[in-house]
């Protein structure tokens, strides 16, 4: 069985997007299940981002991640400052939309990381969340120091 996408929530917005799963990689019982990239529960595994980013922009009017070419920066500005009723605009305004720098840095590169809730070899699916916090910065550090 392969799986190529799954269900990931977005835990600080309460959002859930289909989102493909890019690879896996830490898993604190076996490195071998790294290496042949195995789903199982547990495992932290590297999402595309481009769902959530799709999301937040649209929902804060602002950009996430650092864009590295002129040409995205001006479609991000357009997108952006498009047209909107001055209702809309007054609730845009209204909205926080703050994101941790570490969880800002991952969609910078449109990769996030994950971890998988569901048990993808009884269930066929693969759902899980995405990392932020204390419990990010403690797989960032795991996956440093295996590599």
């Amino acid at each position: 069985m392969r799986l190529e996408a799954g269900t990931y929530s977005w835990g600080s917005e309460s959002i859930s997007r289909s989102t493909r799963i890019v690879a896996v990689v830490y898993n604190a019982s076996n490195n071998e299940l790294v290496r042949t990239n195995t789903l199982v529960k547990g495992a932290i595994v590297q999402i595309d981002a481009t769902p959530f980013r799709q999301w937040y922009e649209n929902r804060y009017a602002q950009t996430l991640g650092k864009k590295k070419r002129a040409s995205a920066d001006e479609e991000a500005k357009s997108a952006a400052t498009k047209e909107r009723s001055r209702h809309l605009q007054a609730k845009i305004a209204a909205r926080n939309g703050e994101v941790e720098p570490a969880l800002d840095d991952q969609f910078g590169s449109g990769r996030l990381y994950a971890i998988v809730t569901s048990r993808p070899g009884q269930s066929g699916r693969c759902d899980g969340y995405i990392l932020e916090g204390k419990e990010l910065d403690f797989y960032i550090r795991k996956i440093r120091n295996k590599k």
